[in-house]
């Protein structure tokens, strides 16, 4: 039989990143919620939490914890039918619920849904921010129970649902574009032009050069790890970006930013794959994110 007081010790000291917040949380102390780490850890063979600031979960530990999610779950469904079931005199669990979107979509769309979920709901949310081409990695190792993603294709043990696509211009301030493409926007021209990049696993400017120009190129860098910044940066003419179009369609419209290539927008699809055993659950916040995305996405 699991162990069902250690699980959930395991899964608040991860949720909150200590064992003495976690101890709080259960109204214990934190050397009974040590204890009951160490029991589990040795009867498995396995540490599950690795200790510092914060604390965080082993990969077993991870899995751990989103078992732990769907016993949340499936406790807070039964209790609605059973709510003589409920201690009053014990502390209320709350079940957070994992997610991965791109830091774009949070930026523009998802966040509408999020928020909309979170008014008809009891369930909190803990948004992981990767690239949408990696958040689908984040369901295979079960480290979230949904994601917005880049992959049509259902992870293993997923449903899929396609939502749309996201819109990117390249833009840049007026000052920048005289500075830096006073002939035009060529490869040459854009080999010695700054542009602004995500982190290392943001490949748009790459997309949109091979769309646009029809070749990649090299080109100089700043890392600004902020869908504002972007925005930002780019009035500031800090360099060119690809910016979702929510976010400075007003700014071209008033000319304060301007296409590199005019008409050369990118197009990137992006879908909602839900874990299967947790799809029922997590049907309003499916419904929430279906609705939003096709008013904002094209």
């Amino acid at each position: 039989m699991i162990d069902y007081p250690a699980a959930r010790a395991v899964a608040l000291i991860v949720q909150t990143g200590s064992f003495e917040r976690a101890a709080a949380a259960l109204n214990v102390t934190p050397s009974a919620i040590s204890q009951r780490v160490k029991q589990l850890e040795e009867r498995l063979g396995a540490v599950l939490v690795e200790r510092g600031t914060p604390c965080m979960a082993t990969e077993k530990g991870a899995w751990l914890c989103r078992h732990m999610e769907h016993v949340g779950m499936l406790e807070a469904e039964l209790m609605e039918h059973l709510p003589g079931l409920v201690d009053p005199a014990s502390p209320a669990q709350r079940v957070t619920v994992n997610v991965a979107t791109n830091a774009d979509s949070l930026g523009t769309w998802f966040l509408a849904a999020a928020a909309a979920f979170t008014q008809d709901s009891d369930y909190l949310l803990n948004i992981a921010i990767d690239d949408e081409d990696h958040t689908a990695e984040w369901l295979r190792r079960g480290r979230v129970l949904a994601a917005v993603t880049s992959l049509a294709k259902p992870v293993q043990g997923c449903h899929v649902k396609p939502l749309g696509q996201l819109r990117y211009h390249a833009t840049a301030s007026p000052g920048y574009l005289e500075r830096h493409f006073p002939r035009g926007v060529t490869p040459e021209a854009i080999a010695n032009a700054p542009a602004l990049i995500f982190n290392q696993k943001d490949r748009l400017q790459h997309q949109w050069m091979r769309q646009a120009l029809g070749q990649d190129v090299t080109f100089p860098t700043h890392w600004l790890p902020s869908t504002q910044s972007f925005v930002d940066a780019s009035l500031a003419g800090m360099g060119w970006a690809l910016n979702p179009v929510q976010l400075v369609g007003e700014h071209l419209a008033s000319g304060r930013l301007v296409e590199l290539v005019p008409g050369a927008t990118l197009d990137r699809p992006l879908s909602w794959q839900v874990n299967r055993l947790a799809a029922d659950h997590l049907s309003d916040l499916t419904r929430h994110v279906l609705a939003t995305a096709r008013r904002e996405l094209t």
